[in-house]
């Protein structure tokens, strides 16, 4: 028998944008948890991260979805989509179908996201729960239960498929480097380490207040290490802000988001023959 209201949410969802709008909202959840400008804090799968922290991704998930779709909270699940009642479920579990529906959630049509933190990756379906299709239950107090393998399969409906979550350039760093950029007295110097090391690597603004985490103004002391990087290491920062610098990055085969940086070595410049921007370390 043909689910109306299943098809009727999956034909909104596919009306709209929906792998860059879920890819903002899981990234979004991501970077919550992790709270980078407070803890320093870039990998869920880092040592200073728990595995209650890692499992909140997935609650905190559900509220980024709803904004992403500009949708609203409406009980009794979590939002309602052409007037259907829709459960939104995110998971960082290591399973073919890992997710884990409440009572209230069992046989309601449910968003389904899978966040893989060694990949760096999510995907997302649509399913109908009923509770034929799932497991578990017993002996678990709040009944929640797991879809089945074999009904996962054949019933959920592909939202989105396996889709890289935008990168963390700090993940591209060794241990050592780590351990320079995060170990180092003095942001300056942490910044001119980071540079250096990650030459081409476009770093948004969330990576770099992560460097700078706990400090006051920390894009300001950033801004001040490019003097160093240009005059003792030759490299030129440039920053999405500024439209010649936009270009330039450009020119390199870097696009620049308005709060992107990207470090290049002078050399490129000289060989392009591409002029270098002035040097700019106030805001």
């Amino acid at each position: 028998m043909r689910d109306s209201e299943l098809q009727a949410v999956h034909a909104w969802l596919m009306a709209q944008p929906l792998t860059d709008l879920l890819r903002t909202a899981v990234d979004d959840a991501v970077k919550y948890v992790l709270d980078g400008a407070r803890t320093w804090r870039f990998d869920l799968l880092g040592p200073k991260v728990d595995s209650d922290e890692r499992s909140s991704v997935g609650t905190k998930l559900q509220y980024h979805v709803i904004e992403q779709l500009g949708l609203k909270k409406v009980p009794p699940l979590d939002t309602e989509i052409v007037g259907i009642a829709v459960e939104i479920k995110g998971t960082v579990r290591d399973a073919t179908a890992p997710w884990m529906i409440p009572r209230e959630g069992q046989c309601q049509v449910t968003i389904l996201i899978r966040i893989d933190p060694k990949t760096y990756r999510f995907a997302a379906w649509l399913m109908r729960t009923h509770r034929v299709w799932l497991s578990g239950g017993k002996g678990n107090q709040d009944l929640k239960r797991s879809p089945l393998v074999d009904a996962f399969r054949a019933f959920a409906l592909e939202l989105v498929p396996w889709t890289d979550l935008p990168p963390q350039p700090l993940a591209l760093l060794t241990q050592n480097q780590v351990e320079v950029v995060f170990g180092t007295d003095g942001l300056r110097k942490r910044a001119t380490a980071l540079f250096t090391y990650l030459p081409g690597v476009v770093i948004p603004r969330s990576s770099l207040v992560t460097v700078g985490a706990g400090l006051h103004d920390p894009m300001k002391r950033l801004r001040e290490a490019k003097t160093a990087l240009r005059h003792d290491h030759d490299v030129i920062v440039l920053v999405g802000k500024w439209v010649d610098e936009r270009q330039a990055a450009r020119a390199f085969g870097h696009e620049l988001g308005p709060e992107d940086w990207v470090a290049v070595p002078r050399d490129l410049f000289v060989q392009a023959n591409i002029e270098v921007p002035p040097l700019r370390i106030q805001e």
